[in-house]
């Protein structure tokens, strides 16, 4: 994950970008690790309200692990940038 903090702009809130690389597989596990990492932010996302930009770059492991532990993963990483980001 790349985060940046939006400074001089109206704080609108986060904003979040998914990028997938073709490594991770064909096109049908691309889109299923991008639609496990929305589900994942449209979940956690809300406990945030800095004005952050966000770009998740996914690896081909998250199309395996458990849905819970991908949430609280995520969480953690916003939670460590959110730190950085003060």
């Amino acid at each position: 994950m790349f985060f940046l903090r939006r400074d001089g702009e109206p704080a609108v809130g986060v904003r979040v970008g998914l990028t997938t690389p073709r490594a991770a597989g064909n096109s049908v596990v691309r889109n299923r690790l991008k639609r496990r990492m929305r589900e994942a932010l449209r979940l956690t996302l809300p406990a945030f309200h800095q004005p952050v930009d966000y770009v998740f770059h996914p690896r081909r492991p998250v199309a395996d692990i458990a849905f819970p532990q991908l949430c609280a993963e995520v969480e953690r990483i916003l939670r460590r940038a959110e730190a950085a980001t003060r």
